[in-house]
């Protein structure tokens, strides 16, 4: 796990290089001068005295905390022959007092007022010219810094801090003009704010499956710009075929519709037909489940709005009702109950029309539901009972064919194996099988039949040697 100072660190470098590649890019354009002079500067002896004050002498902590990097461009217009005139003062800069950083590990705390005012005066030069002054704080600002910043005379004071989904807060300019110039002092990119884009979708990706996501919506949560959203919204619409994006009465929409094959769309019926083709049971289900998913989208655009609005009215009744009890003036407590009263109809009102769009939204979801279990079931191709039995009668036919093969090839097995000894070898092998089979008993047999004829011999023999 990171610490305070590690994390510190990274974002002071991933804050320094966007905007050096910023500025490198607009130099010429937004900057005055038709030349640039770069200067380095940073806080190394600081945070050197800071550990020196507090006996910590450690290079690898030193190498863990960060600098306070920063660099100032002038931009330079030239002047007579050989002078030349500062036309403008641009300074990036990172502020992380390292006090905070080397006596906890906790995350170093938000900037204040009076800090933020000291090191912007550190930064401001003798020029006359107008000063743009980016101050990146790895721990944040206060928030009384963001609510009301400074002014400083001849300075464009620009407050960046890292948010936790991954972007960056940048305070916003007056004017066009200003909101370019903040613009250079944000160090991500495109493509990386198109990827918390997509990343928002994923979390938000129930609400694609009955509802919609608007793009004002996620530019508010991601402090991003509307413009990128949508940009973020085409992106996601080309890689799934499944989503969609509409674009009613100025608001992009994203919702999950159904893919649809090119130019299978009608344009020759009129209105009404097309409309009642939604309903019918005819037609292509993709093209009504992708029409009638974009009402809902817009339907549900619409119920989200007015449950704000609910929210935002019962909060003022609370407000009104807070007040009410803690006034002790009879007249006051009449005009706060009529207050209370108006807008409770009002929150009865509004609850109307949410409950109307809830129900036309399930009815719209009810029909889609049904137009994707018929095109389920058409992509499926299910067979029919004749087809089903038709292959078990195949499948039957194709096991006793197995059988029989099964059976024939076990008998070849055998008689191969009888035709491949010879005839000596199979008499023996008859011998061998009657032998086992006989058993002891036979055995005993045979030699108590050849014990009597041997006796019987030996007397003859011995009758002739006693005559003789």
């Amino acid at each position: 796990m990171k610490t305070a100072s590690e994390y510190a660190c990274e974002v002071e470098s991933e804050y320094m290089a966007g905007v050096r590649a910023n500025l490198a890019e607009a130099g010429g354009t937004l900057l005055g001068g038709s030349r640039f002079e770069r200067e380095e500067h940073d806080s190394a002896e600081a945070v050197r005295a800071a550990m020196v004050d507090r006996r910590i002498y450690d290079r690898e902590r030193y190498g863990r905390m960060p600098h306070g990097y920063g660099f100032t461009m002038r931009g330079l217009d030239r002047r007579w022959l050989f002078g030349k005139r500062v036309k403008s003062v641009t300074i990036a800069s990172v502020l992380a007092p390292p006090g905070p950083l080397l006596e906890t590990d906790e995350p170093a705390p938000p900037v204040s007022m009076s800090e933020l005012m000291r090191h912007v005066e550190s930064l401001k030069t003798k020029n006359k010219a107008p000063h743009l002054i980016g101050v990146c704080s790895p721990g944040g600002f206060e928030e009384e810094v963001w609510n009301s910043p400074p002014q400083i005379s001849g300075v464009r004071l620009v407050l960046i801090e890292p948010r936790e989904d991954g972007g960056w807060r940048i305070s916003k300019g007056l004017g066009t003009h200003d909101a370019k110039l903040c613009k250079l002092f944000d160090p991500e990119q495109i493509g990386q704010k198109i990827g918390r884009v997509r990343q928002e979708l994923e979390e938000r990706s129930t609400d694609l499956l009955t509802g919609s996501v608007s793009a004002r919506s996620v530019a508010e949560r991601l402090d991003l710009p509307q413009s990128v959203v949508e940009q973020a919204f085409d992106v996601v619409e080309k890689a799934d075929p499944e989503l969609r994006v509409s674009k009613r009465s100025g608001e992009m929409m994203l919702f999950r519709g159904a893919p649809v094959a090119s130019g299978r769309e009608d344009g020759s019926m009129s209105l009404s037909e097309w409309v009642k083709s939604l309903f019918s049971k005819e037609g292509e289900e993709a093209t009504k489940i992708n029409v009638l998913s974009e009402r809902r989208a817009s339907l549900s655009g619409r119920l989200d709005r007015l449950y704000t609005d609910i929210s935002k009215l019962e909060k003022k009744e609370g407000q009104l009702r807070d007040e009410g009890k803690a006034t002790k003036v009879g007249v006051a407590k009449r005009r706060i109950a009529g207050q209370i009263s108006r807008l409770r109809k009002d929150i009865s009102r509004v609850n109307t029309s949410a409950s109307i769009l809830s129900k036309q939204i399930n009815v719209i979801s009810t029909h889609i539901h049904n137009l994707e279990l018929a095109q389920t079931g058409t992509v499926a191709q299910l067979p029919t009972g004749e087809e089903l039995t038709e292959a078990a009668v195949n499948a039957e036919q194709i096991l006793e064919d197995l059988s029989a093969s099964d059976d024939l090839v076990s008998s070849l097995e055998v008689n191969m194996a009888e035709t491949s000894i010879s005839d000596d070898e199979a008499a023996i092998l008859r011998e061998l099988e009657g032998e086992s089979s006989e058993g002891s008993g036979s055995a005993k047999a045979s030699s108590s039949e050849a014990a009597p004829r041997e006796t019987e011999s030996g007397r003859r023999e011995r009758g002739q040697a006693q005559a003789e």
